[in-house]
Formats: structure tokens, sequence, C-alpha cells
């Protein structure tokens, strides 16, 4: 596998630099992330379609980098890392950068929720509050890998009963797959022995001109909601879904995020900027769709987010302050990245109002989140 790894990389490098240095892949050494956490085995892994270059490493199933070209062909890595893997394990900065969150992504109020008439407790990790499965979740463990293949990667976690408070044990297997299309297409599957709660999601943190690129409020956003799902002081949902019509939170149509970031709102007052979930114009049927696109008129990148999920995380990087450095040794600033997170509605168990996402034995839950490349 080690072999297939650096036979890969040989090729890239050539094939990307041969005809011009300037859009040149940088690939981080697979050495920088070979380790042991917990008695498992990390690793790095390369994916590649041609067009675009992806790395992963196991732990916490992280996109480590995201290489795609801009409208002249030149290569960047649009994506928020770490060089190595001490740094995602000892959780210097930024703990959530590029990994798959859960069991339950974003909150849970109070950090408690009642199954089945039994009440569960799980971590107050953030104000009181769960967030993105606790303390251990499923980012901050080594998933095992599968299967590997030059454009995709196949990884398993079992996340036993009781971890961080949830019942049941929780088999997950994940796919990342770079496809044909230019998609890095994200599938999960997970079944339990115990009825269990589940929202998984992706967490990469995107920014359009690269790395430390600058301030993402030029980017151009588009979301297909027609509501949100407003938070109080704790960033925890009342319940309610709000419209979007006539508020900052109106995406329908292609909008700078800083064109309205800055409003005197109480939503955006509560979460530094946008950290909300949008109620996503759909119902919940299954099917795969576009929600939303990012588009950076610089580089003329642009990212369509496709679903079969009812929810959409977007949040703005408002809490990133500079004061820790990215992979490449640059500052990672206030709102230099955005998150846009495929999801069911946080605090969903608390909250019968909204779409279940309770998983029984008998069930399987799966999700489908897709980032398509291209440019204008």
């Amino acid at each position: 596998m080690m072999k297939l790894r650096l036979i890969l990389a040989v090729v890239l490098l050539s094939l990307v630099g041969c005809c011009n240095e300037k859009s040149a892949v940088e690939l981080l050494p697979a050495e920088n992330f070979q380790s042991e956490v917990d008695g498992k085995a990390t690793d790095l892994y390369t994916l590649s379609n041609g067009n675009i270059t992806m790395q992963v490493t196991n732990f916490g199933a992280r996109v480590v980098s995201l290489w795609t070209p801009d409208k002249e062909g030149n290569m960047a890595d649009i994506v928020l890392g770490y060089e190595n893997i001490d740094r995602y394990v000892n959780n210097t900065g930024e703990r959530f950068l590029g990994a798959v969150v859960g069991r339950v992504a974003n909150r849970i109020g109070a950090g408690k929720f009642t199954l089945n008439g039994v009440e569960y407790t799980t971590p107050q990790n953030n104000n009181g509050q769960t967030l993105h499965g606790g303390l251990k979740g499923v980012d901050m463990v080594v998933w095992d890998v599968v299967e590997v293949n030059p454009q995709s990667i196949v990884l398993h976690y079992l996340a036993a009963d009781g971890e961080d408070g949830f019942p049941g044990n929780l088999d997950i297997t994940m796919t990342y797959t770079l496809t044909e299309n230019d998609e890095f297409r994200v599938d999960y599957k997970a079944t339990t022995d115990a009825a269990t709660v589940v929202n998984l999601s992706h967490h990469s943190f995107f920014n359009l001109k690269g790395e430390a690129g600058g301030t993402i409020t030029d980017h151009i956003l588009t979301i297909n909601a027609d509501h949100i799902t407003p938070v109080d002081a704790n960033l925890i949902p009342t319940g309610e879904l709000m419209p979007v019509e006539g508020t900052p939170f109106d995406f329908r149509q292609p909008t700078a995020i800083g064109d309205r970031i800055e409003a005197d709102n109480e939503q955006l007052h509560n979460g530094k900027g946008y950290d909300l979930n949008w109620a996503l114009a759909r119902e919940d049927n299954g099917e795969i769709m576009t929600v939303a696109t990012l588009y950076e008129p610089q580089s003329g990148r642009t990212m369509d987010v496709l679903t079969d999920q009812v929810g959409l995380q977007f949040y703005s990087g408002n809490f990133f302050d500079g004061t820790y450095n990215g992979k490449y040794g640059e500052p990672l600033r206030f709102r230099e990245s955005v998150a846009l997170e495929t999801q069911k509605y946080p605090d969903a168990p608390n909250q019968p109002s909204f779409p279940s996402v309770v998983l029984n034995p008998e069930e399987e839950y799966s999700q489908v989140c897709i980032y398509k490349f291209y440019t204008k």
C-alpha cells in the first residue's frame, strides 16, 4: 500500500510540475503522519482523479489537503489543515479541521437527551453543550483503512456502546471518492445493535483562494433554503423555523458572504457571524440534489454542495484569530474559511418537531455529501 502511494505521488508531481511550475501540487510527506495513537497506526493517503488531489489521514478520517485548479489551471490547496499528526492529536488550535464529526454533529443542548424513556448524558464540551459528539467523538479516533485505491478510500470505525455517553455499538463505514466529474464524494453507512441517535457530517474548512488566502467575505454563496433554525445565546435551536425573507440569511440568490455579516441581528451576534443551520428547501426523501454553491471571483473556483440531507450548517470562520498556523506556516485568521456541513438539524434528539436522528437495530443509516469543483 505504501509503495502504491509513493508511486502515485511521483506521478502526480511529474504531471503537474512539468509544464507550469506555478501549478505544482505540494504533497505533504506521508512520514509526517505515520505514528501510533491508542495502539493503532496512523498514516497519510493520497488520492487523485488526475485533476484534483486530496490527502487523507485515518486519524479522524481527516481531509488534510485538497488541491484544485483555478480558471488558469494553477493549483491551490483549498482546505485548512496541519502539517503533521501530532498537531491533530494534541489539538493545537481548531480541533475539527477536515474531520468527520459525530455521533451527533453540531450541538446537543445541555449535553442531555431522552430516548425510549431513558435519559442519556453526553460531555458538555462547548459552553455547557455537547458539540460534534463530545470529548472523543469520531474525529479523535483512528479509523481502520478497509481499502484504498488511487481515487478512493474506505474507512471503518466501531463506536462502542457508552462511548461519549451514547447508547449502542455504532458500526460506521465511510467512503471518500474523487469522481471523474471532479467531485469529492462522501458516503456514510452505519448500523447499531441498540436504539441510538446518529447525525454524521464532514467538517472541512474551505477557502477557494487557498489556505490562508485571505478573507472569505468576498466569496459568493447561494443556499437553496427558505428558513433557518434560529438559536439561543448558546447556539441551541429554539425549535422554530425562521423565514430568511428580508433577513441577512437569505442566500437564495448569489450573495457575497460579507454583504450583511455585520448586520445588527441577534442570530449573527450569537454566532459572531454566520454559524447556523439552513433548513433546506427540499423533502426528506433521500434524493441527492444541489443545495448550495460557493464561488470565488478572483480564482474562478466554484464548489457546488450536493446532498440527500435536509440541513446545511454554514459557518464563516468566526472563531479563528490568527494565533496558530496552518500547514504552510501561515496564520489561520478570522473569517478566512467556510464550513458547509450537510446534516440533519442541530439538537434534533431534543426537538420533536425536527426530522428524527434515531437509528434502530433493524435500520441502516446512510448519507451522501458531495463537493463538486469547477471554474467560471
